[in-house]
C-alpha cells in the first residue's frame, strides 16, 4: 500500500509509560509526519522512574511481527532499541538485510536503564564489528560508547566505532562535551551543539532523539540535517514540562 507519508519501524521495547521504547518512538514518527510501525523486541514492566523486570521476545517471533508489514508497505528507515544480546541483533540484521537490502537501519544501544538495571553483557569485539558494518547510523550515549568498546575516553571510543558506521555520540552524560553531540561520518566529525543549557532530563530521551534522526532520513534530510532537526526537536521535549515523561505536541 502507498501513503503519502514515509514509513518509519521501531523494534524496540514495550514501555508501558510511553515515555521510552516503541511508544515514544511512534509518537516522535508520527510529530515528524511519518507512518510509524512498532515491533516489541521486550516487554518490560516499569514507570518513568521505576524498572521492575522484563521479558525477552525471541527472535521468531520478532520477525513474526515484521514480516506482514514487509509484505505490504514500503518501509524507509528501521530504528532498532534495545535488543537481548548482539547474537540476536546480528541474526536479526542479516535477516533484514536479506528482505530490505537497502533499508537504513539506526541502532540506538540500550545497554541499562536509568534506574541501573542492565540489559546487556559485555560485547564479543567480533560480533559488534559484524553488526556494525551492516548498520547506518549508531546512536550511543558516552556510557554506551565506552561499554561496547572497553575504553574510558568517549571520543576515542566512538572514534573506534565510526570505522565501521557512522556515529552519533550523544553528549547529555558527557562530562567534558556536556549537551554536545559528535557526529562521526566519512567526513570527519561535526560536534551539534545545545543550544539551551541545564534542560530537564526526561526518561526515553536517547529514544526520541534516535528516532527524531530515523523520521529525518525517512523524510529525506542528509544525516548531518537529520541529527540538527533531531537536536531539536529532543531539546523541545525536555523542555515541555518538568517531570519525566515528555510531551511530544
Amino acid at each position: 500500500m502507498e501513503y503519502s507519508r514515509p514509513i518509519v519501524m521501531s523494534i524496540a521495547g514495550l514501555d508501558p509509560s510511553g515515555g521510552a521504547g516503541i511508544l515514544a518512538d511512534i509518537k516522535t514518527f508520527e510529530q515528524h509526519k511519518c507512518l510509524g510501525f512498532g515491533v516489541a523486541s521486550a516487554l518490560t514492566s516499569q514507570t518513568e522512574n521505576r524498572f521492575i523486570g522484563m521479558n525477552w521476545i525471541p527472535l521468531i517471533q520478532i520477525q513474526e511481527q515484521i514480516t506482514p508489514l514487509l509484505e505490504q508497505y514500503r518501509i524507509e528507515v528501521i530504528k532498532i532499541g534495545i535488543i537481548k544480546n548482539l547474537t540476536l541483533l546480528r541474526n536479526l540484521v542479516k535477516w533484514l538485510r536479506l528482505q530490505l537490502p537497502n533499508v537504513k537501519l539506526i541502532w540506538d544501544p540500550v545497554a541499562s536503564a536509568s534506574t541501573g538495571f542492565s540489559f546487556m553483557s559485555n560485547p564479543d569485539g567480533a560480533l559488534l564489528q559484524e553488526v556494525l558494518n551492516q548498520i547506518y547510523l549508531l546512536c550511543p550515549n558516552t556510557a554506551e560508547a565506552q561499554f561496547l568498546t572497553g575504553m574510558t575516553d568517549e571520543q576515542q571510543a566512538a572514534s573506534q566505532l565510526s570505522k565501521h558506521c557512522n556515529v552519533l555520540l550523544k553528549g547529555g552524560h558527557s562530562i567534558a562535551h556536556k549537551g554536545t553531540d559528535m557526529l562521526y561520518s566519512s567526513t570527519g566529525v561535526i560536534p551539534i551543539f545545545s543550544t539551551q543549557k541545564n534542560l530537564p532530563q526526561k526518561h526515553g530521551s536517547g529514544c526520541i532523539l534516535s528516532s527524531a534522526i530515523a523520521a529525518n532520513m525517512a523524510c529525506k534530510l542528509s544525516l548531518y540535517e537529520a541529527c540538527i532537526a533531531a537536536k531539536n526537536y529532543i531539546e523541545k521535549a525536555l523542555n515541555s514540562n518538568l517531570n519525566l515523561l515528555a510531551y511530544h505536541a
